[in-house]
């Protein structure tokens, strides 16, 4: 269970000057905690600390930020069950979901240690004519300074660890602002790194409501500001960000290609594509939200999928039993509703679901949406899928492609050609053959094009946003 109150971390150490932040069991809705909300004025101390620790984060030895993160690492498996119920309480995350979060933060701090000593530079040959001879060239990757990291509600573990840990891989130091609404998983860490020996003002962790943190993004003494949430926000963020760098992992409608060579497989495909789907109640950029199965296979695969989606067991995130828990607020579950229900007054089919209790949605099927509808060609963010037939590659691919975000893709298909095809021509940040656009592993370049964001998440990906080249050029004397 949670602690009745968390503190947060200003510049290394834990602070409570007040309780002023409730933070609610999402299932049951009481508040099962309360944490100290940053202001204005502790936000400015701890950017502050951070540009004070910059040189001494530069100078903080490869070796030793392995240290911290290793660290990280034993402590995590120490008290993963305690991490994975903060999440299943302040997030709804079902609980095999939740632990499955667990080990990704354990990935993603290991897989930051191993990188953290191999920061590496290259030689340049500078003789390309003869005004050069003599001219060598090196160069190294230094740490770009202060940066401003923000956190969204819907992994608050692990999208949390993919600034903190190359963050702390790169000799960064940050100020992280997570989402109000699931907090504890990041406090969580910092106590963790509180426990090291990283430089003074390295690091706080600073709950704060959105409307009072404009500093994570428009003070100047940050040199990047890496943001992790909805589109409308990102870009408005990018756009009051200044000269600093600026990381947007940002939203998805994504699609999932089902081809005709895979009838004779279609109980496999159908349980991963149910899994990206409604997993954490749908809530990730790169859920399954729209499937485009060929005309061929459509109407067995169609009934099948939403006979398995009927099966799925709703309730209680705490129970082993529970695939779709509640959205993160009746707010969010009732616009999705909303959505719903005006695709069906359009003339699309409810399938199945579409009911609502609260914060809890119906896993929800929909056919011959239109593509004007908003949950089809927005981000619907909850546990609702679309399903359309196609008579032609090319022609699902333009479909997947006729989208304002490019996350990821999903094709199943055993031809490599056409895999190849994808990979050509759809406009996304990464395709998946054979699987979900949902799946991901922590160490790849993970992140979109278009309204999806800009930058790669994956921790070598990450260090080099968080790191400036810097060249040394050395001439020979005769």
């Amino acid at each position: 269970m949670l602690k009745p109150e968390y503190p947060y971390y200003l510049a290394n150490k834990a602070s409570q000057p007040n309780s002023d932040l409730e933070v609610t069991d999402k299932y049951t809705g009481k508040v099962a905690t309360r944490v100290a909300l940053a202001d204005a004025r502790a936000i400015d101390a701890a950017i502050g600390a951070a540009v004070a620790a910059t040189e001494a984060m530069r100078q903080f030895a490869p070796y030793q930020r392995q240290a911290v993160l290793e660290h990280c690492v034993m402590r995590f498996r120490e008290r993963q069950d305690e991490l994975a119920m903060a999440l299943c309480i302040e997030a709804g995350k079902p609980i095999r979901d939740a632990r499955g979060e667990v080990s990704r933060l354990i990935d993603t701090f290991k897989v930051a240690a191993e990188e953290a000593v191999r920061i590496n530079g290259e030689v340049i040959n500078l003789e390309i004519s003869a005004r050069a001879r003599g001219y060598r060239g090196f160069t190294r990757r230094v740490p770009i300074g202060p940066c401003s990291f923000i956190s969204p509600f819907n992994f608050p573990l692990n999208l949390a660890a993919h600034k903190i840990a190359p963050g702390i891989a790169a000799g960064c130091p940050f100020v992280l602002k997570p989402a109000s609404r699931t907090p504890i998983g990041a406090l969580i860490i910092g106590e963790v790194l509180a426990e090291t020996d990283l430089p003074e003002g390295a690091f706080s962790i600073l709950p704060a409501h959105r409307d009072g943190a404009d500093l994570f993004t428009t003070d100047e003494r940050f040199k990047l500001l890496s943001f992790t949430g909805s589109p409308a926000v990102g870009w408005d963020l990018k756009a009051k960000a200044g000269k600093k760098k600026v990381v947007l992992e940002l939203g998805g409608n994504a699609a999932c290609v089902v081809e005709a060579d895979q009838r004779d497989r279609l109980d496999a495909v159908i349980e991963r594509v149910i899994f990206g789907a409604f997993y954490q109640s749908g809530q990730s950029c790169i859920g399954v939200q729209r499937i485009l199965v060929h005309e061929d296979i459509h109407s067995e695969f169609r009934n099948r999928f939403v006979a398995a989606t009927r099966k799925l067991v709703a309730g209680d995130p705490k129970d082993e039993k529970t695939f779709i828990g509640p959205m993160i607020d009746e707010k969010e579950a009732r616009r999705l509703e909303e959505w719903i229900n005006e695709s069906v007054q359009a003339g699309a089919t409810l399938l199945c679901g579409g009911k609502r209790d609260g914060a809890m949605l119906e896993a929800s099927v929909l056919e011959g949406v239109a593509s004007d509808q908003k949950i089809n060609c927005m981000e619907a963010f909850g546990p609702v899928v679309t399903i359309q037939s196609y008579a032609d590659f090319d022609e699902a691919l333009a479909i997947v492609d006729d989208s304002e975000f490019g996350l990821q893709a999903g094709i199943f298909t055993d031809d490599i050609n056409k895999a190849m095809r994808a990979w050509d021509r759809l406009d996304v940040g990464g395709v998946v053959i054979g699987d979900v656009p949902s799946f991901r592993v922590d160490n790849m370049p993970y992140g979109g094009v278009k309204d999806s964001g800009l930058g790669r998440e994956g921790i070598r990906y990450a260090i080099e946003d968080m790191t400036e080249l810097r060249l040394l050029i050395v001439r020979d004397h005769d």
